[in-house]
């Protein structure tokens, strides 16, 4: 081998080496590091939704803490289970939770209560996710809860008062279709200035109701809101009205992310926090 070759071959082998070298220590292309941040209406967790207006949460990780206020509901029998996002409350015959209404809940205008729930249907009685208990009246200041279950189907009633207790509003034309055994997000909004309560399933607007001269939600004589049945059901009765009624029970499975707002919701965050949550964000 002449020198110029020996020269040639030992310059190949070298470039060679180093061009081994480098890829081994080169980490692969990784094209989802370069994607944008998956977002829904704009937000890209849950809890950037109209976060400012988040005044009470409950994630139910393990705990009946209230992430917002610091506080904890009490749980009776309650215990934890899958939920939407992690765990969720669960909830059965004769299991509740129990949350003092923090001052501003008591000092709401308008209000988004949200949440999610995964339940069986119930051939017993009426299944309440949440009441604002009023310890006066026979129904709560706020009730929310499947009646006229079917196989394949449920009404879902909504209770309020108004107007310091004068006004009383009745919401009973809104039907859930196949409802149990699957999560659904049940979101109410109600906005003072309107008048107008605004309810919607799965992201979705199922109607709307203008109550004239509804005012402000009624939160007197409320000292506890009830996750998990109604405010007669539990034991004792936490209304002097009235004792357990045998078309009443519980709800039965679990409840989760719970959020209270201080404001009516657009639809477009209530769709965005179905989705976010959908995707455990």
């Amino acid at each position: 081998m002449t020198k110029i070759n020996f020269i040639k071959t030992v310059r190949g082998c070298l470039i060679i080496s180093a061009c081994l070298f480098l890829s081994s220590c080169q980490k692969s292309f990784d094209s989802n590091s370069y994607k944008p941040a998956r977002t829904f209406g704009g937000y890209a967790s849950s809890n950037a939704v109209a976060s400012g207006n988040l005044i009470d949460h409950f994630s139910f990780e393990g705990s009946l803490m209230d992430s917002v206020s610091n506080t904890a509901a009490t749980g009776y029998g309650t215990g934890y289970s899958v939920g939407i996002k992690g765990q969720g409350l669960s909830v059965g015959l004769n299991n509740y939770a129990l949350f003092v209404p923090t001052a501003k809940i008591k000092q709401l205008s308008s209000m988004t209560i949200a949440f999610w729930i995964n339940t069986a249907i119930n051939t017993v009685g009426i299944q309440t996710p949440i009441s604002f208990v009023n310890q006066n009246q026979f129904w709560g200041n706020l009730d929310m809860f499947f009646d006229g279950q079917a196989a394949t189907t449920s009404v879902f009633k909504i209770h309020a008062f108004g107007d310091g207790g004068n006004k009383e509003a009745w919401l009973t034309s809104w039907h859930i279709a196949s409802p149990w055994d699957t999560w659904l997000y049940i979101s109410l909004t109600y906005d003072n200035a309107s008048s107008t309560f605004t309810f919607y399933v799965n992201g979705a607007r199922v109607g709307s109701s203008v109550q004239a001269g509804f005012g402000a939600p009624n939160f007197a004589n409320c000292p506890d809101i009830v996750l998990g049945t109604i405010q007669f059901q539990t034991s004792p009765s936490l209304t002097s009205a009235t004792t357990a009624q045998g078309w009443a029970s519980n709800v039965l499975g679990t409840i989760d992310e719970v959020r209270i707002y201080d404001k009516a919701l657009a639809g477009s965050d209530i769709k965005a926090l179905y989705q976010l949550e959908g995707l455990g964000l």
